[in-house]
């Protein structure tokens, strides 16, 4: 569901401090998923800071400005008026909405004592969006700064520090027109470094508390994303700054010098789809150019030290006791099938002022990965400092080869070395899937997590990392049933700035915060979990109507708390409470910021399909709805399948009515405004249970969630079965083509960036980890592109020019567009210039929306059937 809210918790509710429009960065870091592909074995420390950096290693770039696609708005019969091909104003009370400045975001002091309240920017124009960037190995990035591209920023636009427990509020005196990114604390907490944009490129800012600011460094490199980090004494930052004297980037040559050729000798290499690779020699040279940086220590007056050489570092951090630095540097030769993750690559670990002191893995270009998601390097990866110690580096090898089909007991271990690393590695654990993070507490507490994909599986085990090779499991769970979420231990950054357990005062327990997911509603609780084993002990749950997680523990004893705060009515909020009775004290008070959906109802219906499978979805109702008034109204169900191996699992259903929704962007809750009725995240669950494949009856189960929906909504009578339309985004818009394919439930579909022919993604797509070759009959039954001359239904089919996402190329709705109007199908194809997977821009919103819009209104809307 594409849901607005005001900000939303990092890493669950395990990284508190961070910025919580950066979030579930712990998800992307630790673990490869289907939409990832192997990009996440790659990941080191510094990956946790910022989800969205993570996503752009796997994501392709922008069209070049002179090759850019007007949006094309067609239909198949002659009759059809064509819609001008500039862009449209979205309907009045949408168009509004997004005008509104969205709500600030919040990052929590070390100490508990502050908010820095970051105002956030309003969607970026076209213009802003067209600027010229390149897309090299697989990242998108801006010549003209040397950082990322517009797409891959979440611009910041202002600044505040609100002292939590008195309330006043100093505003930071940024110059008009300052756009920055990535806030993050020192450790002490005494100030806030950023990075900004300017016309010169990006330079780093200090903000101190009393609402001063600063730079202190110029020139950074962003290209591989967070360009900086703190040093534990919170006296310096380490920075990754272009090298001094440069020069011009590499032109191109006028006339080709030869062929590009690239040749297999028989070795098995298979590669998933992947966007804005390195294509020739020039492509290489540019990436060398503008990759490669310099490693400075930046002390707070602005004296800037190199360390050591320049290099393409994609990571680095400095070890706990400020003596070490562990980097991630990419090396050659390049790929042309795979982007820059999978390049060659060195780990090494130098003295803070650049000396070598050890090379800890050297590894090749890693084109040999099966296909599969928990497939993994081989030797070292994942290299990480232990949080807790002063210099004891920590990573993870596999023992399967990297093969997660292979038959063994264990497929990683997780090992250790202390400074100064001339001792033997120990062994701290070994997991039983792939190994996925450590969570660090002390000498003798820390719990090691491995998951399994393939049987969606996570095992937690208690380590003493002063006894290594002594493991206590503590639990087995699937980590897709949200009833038996156990939620996780709170981790907080310590004195040094690295992420360690919250201990109870009798150190006999961790605090751990959980979802608390019920059929009845998710009431997110704070409870403390023995270490000698046992059950949770609960400290805290919320009340309906709220929805209220917690944001920091106020105290060492967990009595006081600073949570954010919503419900069905009230606008996110933060406040301070006791644990046990008394009321809640605003800290902040930010206002709704779509006032137009207050009268907007939702309601969590259930039912099930045919089989019994439970299945629910969240029926929103237009403002002033009134059934007896006004009768069944047209419904847009908007889904995403989702695979899963227990039809338990699948069934399981969480009450929605404690959340305030507010759309942003392009979500298809705004046509709740056009008088629509929305049945939003209706479950649509692929099983596969004991060992058989899900998509092996993909279409049939499919069909099933739908007819299931369709009757849930018809039978409250709010729906129209006459009136229904089916629409989704990415894989939904591959679920809507086949559900016009393969029933005869909707009157109309909309389709956005979706992937039709499974053939063109022959190595896997989605949750499928088996080939083409592997799967023939399962890859044409899932393809709409095989049965387009079926689809008889209008289909508005959206797609951004540029998309970025690795199983979704613009040519997948280019080539079923040709389909459908070959078997003389009602369709319109749009293509969004310029935009990604995800559409930024806010003529390209308002466009998207319009067009959403005006297809429902056409054939949806009307009691009589549209003429085609």
């Amino acid at each position: 569901m594409e849901r607005y809210l005001t900000d939303s918790s990092a890493s669950g509710a395990t990284k508190l401090r961070s910025f919580h429009g950066y979030a579930c960065a712990r998800t992307l870091a630790t673990r490869s998923g289907p939409r990832y592909g192997h990009v996440a074995v790659f990941a080191g420390e510094r990956s946790r800071r910022v989800a969205h950096e993570l996503a752009s290693q796997n994501k392709g770039l922008s069209m070049r400005v002179g090759a850019c696609l007007i949006a094309l708005l067609l239909t198949t019969t002659a009759a059809a008026q064509m819609p001008g091909t500039g862009y449209h104003r979205a309907p009045d009370a949408i168009a509004k909405t997004l005008e509104t400045p969205p709500t600030p975001g919040i990052s929590v002091s070390p100490d508990h004592q502050t908010l820095a309240v970051l105002d956030r920017e309003n969607l970026p124009t076209i213009a802003n969006l067209s600027k010229p960037i390149l897309r090299l190995g697989g990242y998108r990035i801006d010549p003209t700064t040397n950082g990322q591209a517009e797409v891959r920023v979440q611009w910041l636009n202002g600044l505040s520090f609100k002292d939590i427990g008195a309330g006043r509020t100093i505003r930071v005196a940024l110059p008009a027109g300052t756009r920055f990114a990535l806030p993050d604390w020192s450790p002490n907490g005494a100030r806030l470094a950023f990075y900004a944009q300017g016309a010169d490129g990006l330079s780093l800012w200090v903000a101190e508390r009393d609402g001063t600011v600063r730079i202190i460094a110029k020139g950074l490199n962003g290209t591989f994303g967070t360009p900086f980090v703190w040093t534990p004494d919170s006296q310096a930052l380490i920075v990754n700054i272009i090298p001094a004297g440069r020069g011009a980037a590499p032109a191109a040559a006028a006339t080709p010098t030869g062929p590009i050729v690239q040749e297999s000798a028989g070795r098995t290499s298979a590669a998933r789809t992947y966007e804005d690779l390195l294509g020739d020699a020039h492509d290489e040279a540019l990436f060398d150019h503008y990759f490669t940086g310099q490693l400075v220590r930046v002390a707070l007056d602005g004296t800037a030290t190199p360390i050591g050489a320049p290099g393409l570092f994609t990571d680095f951090s400095v070890s706990p006791d400020g003596r070490y630095l562990l980097t991630e540097r990419l090396k050659r030769p390049y790929s042309y099938l795979l982007p820059a993750a999978f390049f060659p690559t060195e780990i090494a670990v130098s003295t803070i002022d650049g000396r070598p002191v050890k090379t800890l893995a050297d590894r090749p270009l890693a084109d040999d990965l099966p296909v599969d998601f928990d497939a993994a390097v081989k030797g070292p990866r994942e290299a990480s400092w232990r949080s807790d110690a002063r210099a004891t580096l920590v990573w993870a090898e596999a023992l399967d080869g990297g093969n997660a089909r292979a038959k063994v007991a264990f497929h990683d271990k997780v090992m250790m070395q202390a400074a100064p690393f001339d001792a033997a590695p120990v062994e701290l654990a070994q997991t039983p899937a792939r190994y996925a993070e450590t969570m660090w507490g002390d000498d003798g507490f820390a719990i090691v997590v491995d998951r399994e994909w393939r049987t969606r599986t996570e095992h937690r085990q208690a380590v003493a990392p002063s006894r290594p090779g002594h493991a206590r499991m503590l639990l087995t769970r699937n980590y897709q049933d949200q009833y038996g979420n156990p939620g996780f231990p709170i981790t907080e950054e310590n004195a040094a700035g690295k992420p360690v357990m919250r201990f109870t005062p009798r150190h006999d327990g961790v605090f751990v915060v959980g979802e608390g997911a019920t059929k009845g509603g998710a009431f997110p609780f704070l409870a403390t979990m023995p270490l000698a084993g046992g059950e949770q002990m609960r400290l805290w749950t919320a009340k309906a109507p709220y929805y209220e997680t917690v944001v920091a523990m106020l105290d060492d004893t967990g009595k006081r708390i600073l949570t954010r705060r919503e419900s069905a009515k009230a606008a996110p909020n933060y406040v301070i409470r006791t644990v046990k009775g008394g009321s809640a004290k605003p800290v902040t008070a930010f206002p709704d910021p779509a006032p137009v959906f207050a009268g907007v109802s939702q309601h969590t219906i259930t039912y099930a399909r045919a089989d019994g499978v439970p299945l629910s979805g969240t029926l929103y109702l237009p403002a002033g709805y009134d059934a007896k008034r006004d009768g069944p109204l047209p419904t847009l169900l908007w889904a995403y399948p989702a695979e899963y191996t227990d039809a338990k699992v699948a069934g399981q259903t969480v009450d929605q009515g404690n959340r305030f929704v507010r759309p942003r962007g392009i979500s298809h809750l705004f046509l709740l405004t056009q008088g629509y009725a929305i049945l939003d995240n209706p479950a649509m669950p692929i099983i596969g249970e004991g060992g058989a494949e899900a998509n092996d009856t993909y279409v049939k189960q499919l069909r099933e969630d739908a007819e299931a929906a369709v009757d849930a909504v018809a039978k409250l009578g709010v729906g129209d079965r006459a009136r229904m339309a089916v629409g989704g985004h990415s894989y939904g818009a591959f679920m809507t083509a086949n559900l016009l394919a393969h029933t005869d439930l909707f009157r109309a579909g909309i389709a956005r960036s979706g992937a039709y022919n499974r053939t063109l993604t022959p190595f896997g797509f989605q949750a499928e980890q088996r080939t083409y070759w592997q799967a023939t009959p399962t890859y044409t039954e899932m393809s709409p592109f095989t049965y387009a001359d079926r689809i008889k239904e209008p289909i508005l089919l959206i797609h951004g020019g540029a998309d970025d996402n690795s199983g979704t190329f613009p040519i997948q709705s280019e080539r079923m567009y040709a389909a459908l109007k070959g078997n003389g199908a009602t369709v319109r194809y749009v293509v969004l210039p310029n935009e990604p997977h995800g559409y930024r821009a806010l003529e390209s919103t308002e466009e998207t929306l319009w067009q959403m819009t005006d297809w429902l209104d056409r054939y949806v809307k009307p009691k009589t059937p549209a003429s085609k």
